[in-house]
């Protein structure tokens, strides 16, 4: 199956007292679940896939993930922003810039 878009959303676990903070522990598995039940919601789990990824290389401000062909980066992810991800990004075709990592 081709999809237009793919959200990866890191969900890299580091043990604890790691240097870096780890998106996997900051809540990563629960934000792949929500994206799930949002595109699914709004019947666009056929268009846009979800998975978790390992890191993203922006440990410092995850939980993160990032969304492709877009190549655009969001940072701090909380789980509710994931609706106004879905619907300004995905469904609007608008970066959400308070997120965004540039």
């Amino acid at each position: 199956m081709k999809y237009n878009r793919h959200i990866f959303i890191c969900t890299n676990q580091r043990p604890e007292g790691a240097a870096k903070p780890s998106c996997g522990n900051e809540h990563g598995l629960a934000l792949v679940a929500e994206f799930k039940k949002q595109l699914k919601e709004k019947g666009l789990a056929i268009e846009i896939r979800t998975q978790s990824t390992g890191c993203l290389d922006a440990c410092e401000l995850g939980p993160s993930l990032v969304v492709y062909p877009d190549g655009v980066f969001y940072g701090n992810v909380q789980i509710d922003d994931v609706e106004a991800i879905v619907q300004s990004h995905l469904v609007d075709n608008q970066i959400l810039t308070r997120l965004q990592i540039k």
